[in-house]
């Protein structure tokens, strides 16, 4: 297993074959960077995988982004900051969450979600940040362009997600969070001659399906696309679901991407 000490992407497996986001990003200069987490089903997993990685029964997260407040990307965070703080040393906790009334009326979970972030914040304050589109992160050897946070006129929680550049060990990589068409439009509309959209590796936004437009990925222009992707949604549930996987599935194929993980195949390590 690669350690802390190499520039790697491990997007972690679910262990119930669930949606879910979580990375764990390792870096040449022994930094440790987590996005999302997953579910709280997930935490027992994660912080084993975690201490692994890091070598240690400490392990020291130098930065943990939180892209947006629905349970399938944060809930293992709120379990861990909650019941399992002392297994882990945290530095700074970035995002950009709306408040609980932009989802009053329009998504009855994430305001759920905001009330569990409210619970937890007294816990993490000092270490939280609030990212906005523009800003520019250094975490050791790893550099963060971000591109998008949430819009006030677009009232939707996948939307809210925050999408990032990252580049580490020469490579790009662009991580989507679950944002949708209309973030897509609007990312498009401010980034697409900035020369920051086009990486090398891509989160697929929204598990896959349902997220970002085609034009979206044909200006990223990926060779390897990260799927956070369990079996069932794969495959649409054998053609019969009401999902949109296949439908992106044609679109990166038609893109001529070669290289593709799927967390439905186990816990990925893509080296950096």
């Amino acid at each position: 297993m690669p350690t802390r000490y190499t520039n790697a992407i491990h997007m972690l497996k679910s262990v119930t074959d669930n949606i879910c986001n979580s990375f764990i990003i390792t870096t040449g200069d022994g930094k440790l960077i987590v996005i999302d987490g997953g579910y709280e089903s997930e935490t027992e997993y994660f912080l084993s995988y975690l201490k692994q990685v890091a070598g240690t029964g400490t392990p020291r997260i130098d930065a943990w982004f939180l892209t947006h407040p629905h349970s399938d990307h944060v809930n293992c965070f709120f379990d861990v900051m909650e019941h399992h703080a002392g297994e882990v040393d945290v530095g700074q906790i970035y995002l950009n969450f709306p408040s609980r009334g932009f989802f009053e009326g329009n998504d009855g979970s994430a305001a759920q979600t905001i009330d569990d972030f409210c619970r937890v914040l007294p816990l993490i304050a000092d270490k939280v940040r609030v990212l906005c589109g523009g800003d520019r992160l250094q975490i050791g050897e790893a550099t963060f362009y971000i591109l998008y946070s949430q819009d006030f006129e677009i009232r939707n929680c996948n939307n809210s997600s925050l999408v990032f550049r990252m580049e580490l060990g020469g490579r790009s990589v662009m991580f989507t969070g679950d944002s949708e068409k209309e973030a897509g439009e609007k990312i498009l509309r401010l980034w697409k001659d900035s020369g920051l959209l086009r990486c090398e590796i891509c989160q697929m936004s929204h598990h896959g399906q349902g997220g970002l437009q085609r034009e979206f990925y044909e200006a990223v222009a990926p060779r390897i696309c990260l799927w956070p992707t369990p079996s069932w949604l794969w495959t649409n549930r054998d053609g019969e679901g009401p999902y949109q996987t296949l439908i992106t599935r044609s679109w990166i194929e038609e893109l001529g991407v070669p290289e593709n993980y799927v967390m439905k195949d186990g816990t990925q390590v893509i080296p950096l």
